[in-house]
């Protein structure tokens, strides 16, 4: 037989890799209706990127796994079978689903151990572009994940004539417990755009040596070591989706990268956003969008005659995924040249260019002179949750002050001349205001030390707090996230959607935030699913370094009770439930 790396070197036309990708990946558009039944097995497969080969954890055999397609309103029965020699699991993010469906071992199960089969069955309540993944050590970076689409009830709000799923990753032939371990030993280790006294200039060189940091502290895992996939397939391998000129082409874009922000754009066809995390938004025409990890959009173009590439830019410019739009097989488009890499600005660090002494560095720092104005208006009545300002060693260089940000594309955004979405156009396209009030505030801070490695919330890692989150089920409360890092997060909690208080006249909600350094995000939740839920930075490695909680939704819940989290496994995350630990470099 054929091995896969056999097939593609003695074809001769890396294209050809696209025979190895799962049936809704192959270009054609999605034709297959919603089903009710599920069977996936997650086992080890040989896969091959432009050409290497190495092995992947895979779900039924590819990566992504199978495109799950449902329908509100319907049940849902997913098996999935372990095929591996450690415990697994796999989580619907973004699913309102009964607690013990949800998929995290130490939190809402026990996990799947090897040679065992667990049956997930739940109704399905929503519709839109979701995703799922392993929760269970570093599997999700290996492979286990892949796209779901929830076909809705009634009439779909978004007319399209064709659609296709685009799944960005990253991979590595790197195994990520040495990834791992490489950046708790060298936080820096990926980074190899690091300045220098001659590239960066002596006054900005000194200036960021003397506070340890890097103002190309962009991503901690680069291009240096990933290659960034589009529906498992390489840059080279050019995935390509079909069109006859003049279509509506719906692109539903999910992020199921371990630690990569992407930069998405069709050069020269403009993108209608009409989805944002799978609920639908007022339509929004845009040149470019990021989307985080584990952020889903939809969006609509309307291709004419020829090819259109499809770019996903790394937010650090260390490499791209890309593929082609085109009304036949065998079509490229130019690709567009990496653009220059950023680089962190005062705003990064809640410093105020104009009054700070750049002599000082993060030293004059005062985090009790944080901009609280920045916060959401009163909501009247509110009972204040207390909050210490975090410190100690996992906490370095708190900001001067924090502010709203939605406004701002991100960096390296905004300056190409063409337009970029903000959070701050987003707008539910369907009204369902909350007519609770708003009964307390709950403010939680993105705390790390990048030298160290070390990530947290309010200062301590998940090891270090004895009790999780306590919010009473039905209250509606205000979530003030204070980003006191250099560093984006994307914050995702499981179970329940997020209203983003953006100032629209209806708030648009989401399961994954994206929090920009130094930014202060306010957000409105309804404690309506009772029982413990992960909530955790999205970026892989920052929650297994230790960003990450659980709240705890409970009748009787106290007001205001300490915040922390629950411990699955001594010494170890809930995600690390098959006891891989901190594994040597």
């Amino acid at each position: 037989m054929l091995t896969r790396r056999d097939f593609l070197n003695r074809s001769g036309a890396a294209g050809l890799a696209c025979a190895f990708a799962p049936a809704w990946a192959r270009g054609q558009g999605l034709t297959a209706g919603a089903r009710t039944g599920f069977d996936l097995t997650i086992g080890e497969t040989p896969f091959t990127v432009d050409g290497r080969a190495g092995v992947a954890t895979t779900i039924n055999g590819g990566v992504p796994g199978p495109l799950l397609r449902w329908r509100e309103g319907d049940e849902v029965t997913l098996r999935v079978a372990n095929r591996l020699g450690d415990d697994t699991s796999i989580h619907w993010h973004g699913i309102l689903l009964p607690n013990a469906m949800d998929g995290v071992p130490g939190v809402t199960f026990g996990g799947i151990p090897p040679g065992e089969t667990f049956t997930y069955r739940f109704p399905v309540r929503q519709s839109g572009t979701y995703w799922y993944h392993s929760h269970s050590g570093f599997q999700e970076q290996t492979g286990v994940y892949g796209p779901i689409v929830i076909d809705p009830a009634g009439a779909d709000l978004v007319q399209y004539d064709r659609e296709h799923v685009i799944v960005l990753s990253d991979w590595s032939f790197m195994a990520p417990g040495r990834i791992f371990g490489a950046l708790k030993k060298q936080a820096d280790y990926f980074n190899r755009q690091r300045p220098t006294l001659l590239g960066g200039g002596a006054p900005d060189f000194s200036m960021w040596g003397r506070m340890r940091m890097s103002p190309v502290d962009l991503a901690d895992v680069t291009g240096s070591t990933y290659t960034f996939l589009m529906n498992g397939m390489g840059p080279e391998a050019n995935w390509t989706g079909l069109f006859t000129p003049g279509e509506r082409v719906r692109l539903r874009i999910i992020n199921a990268s371990a630690m990569t922000i992407f930069d998405v754009r069709i050069p020269g066809l403009p993108m209608t956003v009409v989805e944002a995390d799978g609920i639908g938004v007022k339509p929004v025409e845009t040149d470019e969008l990021r989307i985080s990890v584990a952020e889903t959009y939809d969006v609509v173009v309307t291709p004419g005659e020829g090819a259109h590439t499809l770019m996903a830019e790394s937010l650090d410019r260390s490499g791209h995924a890309r593929g082609t739009l085109a009304p036949r097989a065998g079509m490229t488009a130019p690709v567009p040249a990496a653009r220059p890499r950023p680089k962190r600005t005062m705003a990064d660090m809640g410093m105020d260019h104009g009054a700070m002494d750049m002599g000082a560095g993060m030293a004059g720092m005062d985090h009790g002179a944080m901009d609280h104005g920045a916060m959401a208006p009163d909501s009247g009545g509110m009972q204040a949750q207390s909050h210490d300002h975090p410190a100690g060693p996992g906490v370095v260089a708190l900001p001067e002050m924090t502010s709203s940000r939605l406004h701002e594309p991100g960096i390296g955004l905004g300056e190409d001349g063409w337009r970029v979405l903000t959070y701050a156009q987003l707008e539910r396209a369907a009204p369902a205001p909350d007519p609770r009030p708003v009964g307390r505030e709950v403010e939680l801070h993105l705390t790390g030390n990048m030298e160290r490695f070390i990530w947290s919330f309010d200062g301590r890692k998940f090891t270090e707090v004895d009790g999780p989150i306590e919010w009473r089920l039905g209250e509606r409360l205000r979530l003030t996230l204070v980003n006191d890092s250099m560093m984006e997060h994307p914050i995702h909690l499981h179970g329940m959607f997020m209203e983003l208080e953006n100032g629209a006249a209806d708030l648009p909600l989401k399961h994954t935030i994206n929090v920009k350094p130094a930014e202060r995000v306010s957000l409105l939740v309804g404690a309506d699913e009772p029982g413990d839920w992960a909530f955790h930075c999205h970026l892989l490695y920052h929650m297994e370094a230790g960003m990450f909680r659980v709240v705890r939704v409970a009748e009787g819940a106290p007001m205001g009770a300490p915040m922390g989290e629950q411990m699955g496994h001594e010494g170890h995350t809930p995600m690390d439930h098959s006891g891989h630990g901190e594994p040597d470099a």
